[in-house]
């Protein structure tokens, strides 16, 4: 028999297609991956991927209730590195919810990633506010040998992310240095996704991102080379990435700021959180003709300043790359910048701003800070550096507001449980190492 007769090739053609047609609508299930982001109250947003475009399905039900599912979508967009946010609006508060990710066209597929999350409660002037635990950390490398400086791993314990998801909890906020860009990322923006993708593929990573709603800054390795400020050329393309890859609530101060920065700020509980940009508008440290040095530039400046003394909350967290209140001028510690340090202390205490919290990393090492001020009056600075990065030890380092016995020179990350009636609330943060251990604790009453 002659196996190459056009009718022989045309049925081999077809069974290669439909094999191949199985195989993509197969994968495209199976290499579905999603992250909770930010969850309010009658809303939440999850970011979805897929190997290739298409159109996303999110059904949100209620667990044993007979009320129909509710139906969102959006589309995988390969510019977004193959991924997308899809908004969930209408929902109810303190409810919980059930969802299912599908890609559209074949709804009822077996293969889907089912979840749940919890919208915030409806609390105020009906109780008091809910108890909550937040985990924090900051630099995590996952290595890619091909691209990755020769030598030893920088990365590593990637298990600390399972190591978070069991101390379960309610909210998780990356402090940047999220990824690593490498030196062949910066050259093009298909780069920069490549690096987002290939750490959102680790799988621990995974298990957190789907465990509880994740927000996020960022710092020098997401937004550009070792040390870079505002000046990097490329900054459109790692803040477009980070916009695709966290569903934060918002980014920039306003829709006309929209496009300058990742700025953002919302409540859990009683909470304040502060999320600030600490790149797309600073400058060189070392004046240039008439403009004086700055990290966080006049309008994020001004904004924080109100903000902070326009809040009501026990404590008010302000997530920042760098460390603020680290009195030595080394790498990228505020106190580099120390004039605009100083305006930020001094309009604190004026204003009597009380339960400020700065939570930083970048430092591969972590402590704990505390600066007095008067009225009894203080202002806390929680390091938690790093998570899968190298870790150093800083110890040596004559930082004048460091507590006592709270310098962690290992890979580790903190939780921050709030707790207690209103005007009785109480912080206490510990420390964990990579395997859960812990390495430290403080209760801090709200002052």
């Amino acid at each position: 028999m002659n196996n190459s007769s056009p009718i022989h090739s045309f049925l081999l053609r077809l069974v290669s297609a439909i094999i191949m047609i199985f195989s993509l609508a197969i994968s495209s299930f199976a290499q579905i991956q999603t992250m909770l982001g930010f969850v309010g109250m009658r809303s939440a947003r999850i970011w979805v991927a897929a190997p290739h475009e298409c159109t996303i399905g999110v059904a949100v039900f209620i667990p044993g209730s007979k009320a129909p599912e509710r139906i969102f979508s959006a589309n995988i967009q390969q510019n977004k590195g193959n991924s997308c946010i899809v908004d969930l609006e209408g929902l109810e508060p303190g409810t919980n919810y059930g969802y299912r990710v599908y890609v559209a066209d074949d709804h009822n597929s077996a293969e889907q990633i089912t979840n749940a999350f919890t919208t915030q409660e409806l609390w105020q002037y009906r109780k008091d506010a809910p108890d909550f635990r937040l985990a924090v950390g900051s630099c995590a490398f996952v290595n890619e040998t091909s691209y990755d400086r020769p030598g030893e791993p920088y990365g590593g314990e990637f298990h600390i992310f399972d190591t978070i998801v069991k101390k379960d909890p309610n909210l998780m906020l990356w402090l940047g240095d999220n990824i690593y860009l490498r030196e062949v990322d910066f050259q093009s923006y298909g780069s920069v996704l490549h690096r987002y993708t290939h750490t959102r593929s680790q799988r621990e990573i995974q298990h957190l991102l789907q465990h509880c709603p994740n927000v996020a800054i960022w710092d020098d390795h997401d937004f550009g080379p070792n040390d870079s400020n505002g000046s990097f050329i490329h900054k459109d393309w790692t803040l477009k990435a980070f916009e695709s890859f966290w569903a934060n609530p918002s980014y920039g101060l306003s829709e006309e700021e929209s496009g300058k920065g990742i700025t953002t700020q919302f409540q859990y509980s009683d909470i304040d959180f502060f999320l600030l940009d600490n790149r797309y508008h600073r400058t060189s440290r070392v004046p240039l003709g008439n403009t004086s040095p700055t990290i966080l530039g006049e309008e994020q400046l001004e904004w924080l300043l109100q903000s902070l003394k326009q809040s009501q909350a026990p404590f008010k967290l302000i997530a920042i790359g760098g460390q603020f209140l680290n009195s030595v001028s080394v790498f990228e510690n505020y106190a580099n910048y120390e004039q605009e340090r100083k305006f930020i202390i001094k309009a604190i205490e004026k204003e009597n701003i009380r339960g400020v919290v700065f939570l930083t990393g970048d430092r591969h090492c972590g402590e704990l800070s505390y600066m007095p001020l008067k009225n009894n009056n203080g202002i806390y600075d929680l390091t938690v550096s790093p998570l899968t990065s190298k870790a150093y030890d800083m110890s040596k380092e004559k930082n004048k507001w460091r507590v006592e016995n709270t310098i962690t020179g290992v890979r580790h990350f903190a939780t921050l449980e709030f707790s207690g009636k209103k005007k009785q609330r109480v912080l206490t943060m510990q420390v964990f190492d990579s395997n859960g251990k812990m390495l430290w604790k403080r209760d801090i009453p709200q002052w």
